[in-house]
Formats: C-alpha cells, sequence, structure tokens
C-alpha cells in the first residue's frame, strides 16, 4: 500500500491544523489560511523546518479541507483499529477500504493516491497595474499587492523600460505554492500605462506636438521643446516648414528617441495690424499652392 494510505491513519491531520475533529469548513480553511500564511516559503527563505512544515499542512489541508476526502478520511481512521495495526493485516486493510469505497480485488481506494500523483502545481495568478507614463517609459520596480488563497502577500516586480498598456510580464514562480511539493505557479502583471498630457508614443519613441507660428514656418527659428526626463531643448525649424513635419530629435525620447511635430498654430482672431500684415502679404503672392489640383 503506498505511503499516502498509511498517512491518513498514523497522521491527525486535524491536529496539524490545529482544529478540533468536528470544526466546520470555514474554521478548517480559515486555520489553513492563518498557518500558510505564516509558514510561507516567501515569508521564511532558506528555514527548511518552515517548508516542511508549510507542507505538512498543505497535505493537511488537502484532505480535510476536501468535502469527500474529509468524510473518507474520519471513516478510514475509525475502521483503522478493526484491522490490529499496521504491523500485521495492512494488505488486508487494504482490501478492506478497497471493499468499504466500491472497489474489489485490492488496490488504491479513492482519494488514494502516490505522492506523485497527489503533487501538484500552484494555480497561477494575475494582477493589473497602473503605471504612470514616466514610469512605463523608463521602467520601475514595485510592489504588487496580492490578495489569494494563501493570504494577502507583497511581490517585489521589476518592470522593465518601454510596457505598453496590455502587456503581460511574468514572474515565474510568483504565483500560488503547489501541494505536496509540487511547484508554484507563476504570476502574470498586466499593465495600463496611463495617457500623459503632452507625450505620446510611438514604439521605442516619444512623440510631440509643437505649435509654431506663421512667421516661424515661413521664416524659420530656433524654438525651445521640453523633453521628458532632460529638461527643455532647443531644435531648428528651418523655413518653410508645412504643418505636419515630423523631426527626430535622437536620444531625447527615454530609451529611444523625440518625434517633434510641427503643427503651425492659425490665430483665431487678428488686430488691425496684423489683418493688414497678411492681405499686403497674400496680395504680394501670385502663386497658388492648388496649382497641382488643376484648378
Amino acid at each position: 500500500m503506498a505511503e499516502p494510505q498509511r498517512e491518513w491513519f498514523e497522521k491527525d491531520f486535524y491536529k496539524v491544523l490545529g482544529v478540533a475533529e468536528n470544526a466546520s469548513d470555514k474554521d478548517i480553511t480559515r486555520a489553513y489560511r492563518k498557518l500558510a500564511r505564516e509558514l510561507h516559503p516567501d515569508k521564511n527563505p532558506g528555514d527548511t523546518a518552515a517548508e516542511e512544515r508549510f507542507k505538512e499542512v498543505s497535505a493537511a489541508y488537502d484532505v480535510v479541507g476536501d468535502e469527500e476526502k474529509r468524510k473518507r478520511y474520519d471513516e478510514a481512521r475509525r475502521l483503522g483499529p478493526m484491522a490490529g495495526g499496521f504491523n500485521v493485516g495492512f494488505d488486508d486493510l487494504s482490501d478492506l477500504l478497497g471493499g468499504f469505497f466500491g472497489r474489489g480485488g485490492g488496490g488504491n481506494p479513492p482519494g488514494f493516491r502516490s505522492a506523485q500523483q497527489r503533487s501538484q502545481r500552484g494555480d497561477d495568478l494575475e494582477a493589473d497595474l497602473a503605471l504612470d507614463f514616466e514610469d512605463a517609459v523608463n521602467g520601475i520596480e514595485t510592489t504588487i499587492h496580492l490578495n489569494g488563497g494563501e493570504g494577502p502577500r507583497d511581490i517585489k516586480a521589476r518592470i522593465p523600460a518601454g510596457v505598453t498598456t496590455g502587456k503581460k510580464i511574468r514572474l515565474k514562480g510568483r504565483g500560488s505554492p503547489g501541494r505536496l511539493g509540487g511547484p508554484p505557479g507563476d504570476l502574470f502583471i498586466k499593465v495600463t500605462v496611463r495617457d500623459h498630457h503632452l507625450f505620446g508614443r510611438a514604439g521605442n519613441d516619444l512623440t510631440l506636438d509643437v505649435p509654431i507660428t506663421f512667421a516661424e514656418a515661413t521664416l524659420g527659428a530656433d524654438i525651445s521643446v521640453p523633453t521628458l526626463d532632460a529638461g527643455p531643448v532647443k531644435m531648428r525649424i528651418p523655413p518653410g516648414t508645412s504643418s505636419g513635419k515630423t523631426f527626430r530629435l535622437r536620444g531625447k525620447g527615454g530609451s529611444g528617441d523625440l518625434l517633434v511635430t510641427a503643427v503651425v498654430a492659425v490665430p483665431e482672431a487678428l488686430s488691425e495690424e496684423q489683418k493688414a500684415a497678411v492681405e499686403a502679404f497674400a496680395a504680394a503672392s501670385d502663386v497658388s499652392p492648388r496649382t497641382h489640383l488643376g484648378v
């Protein structure tokens, strides 16, 4: 008979969890979660005793925390003395339990599985993380707060530079712990990046719309533009710049470049002097920008 079968008779899982045999399901779950929080390997790095105790608690809860397994466990413990102990008649006990659970001719009764079969990988977990624009561009080390079946815990995570909304970051082994020595699951962090009031993104580059005047677009000018981290920088608007033309400032966009798009600002109202100047300019212009349209 496999070792996990023997454990059902040799170990008092209620005692392991510190609850009475008639404890309610809620009390058993509460006791398990409290012990799991205290003994979790993340809180006791390098403590082999705590790790073994954590496995023992998980094994106990795997049985008495499941309604059907608990019924079988209680009945198996009640039938234990009928077999005359483990030194004699142990195979007969296996047959007895096989018959009790409706399985003839030996073998493991339902609920009795080998240690390898009962070892289970922990569940994968998912957490949402909202990042400020600057932190997403530059990367950040942050703390993820989890509230799972093992109780609340904090996970430190390094978010790489350049993440975008919808990106999932995998933290291997930081999900739910495995049962009975099984490996832990993974933690997947789903990122949402908050918008910036000035900058946008195009791949690894940052984008920025910069208004310029008609005179600056026509005659050219040196203007000052903001950057995300390095403060304002100077750039040259060449004469004859049309609205929508984009300039690349290399190395000024976080981990990439800054793409500056010039947008010619048309005034909504003109003074009499400005209006006269524009009319004079129009009168002096004898070439239509629409000649290529054939109209």
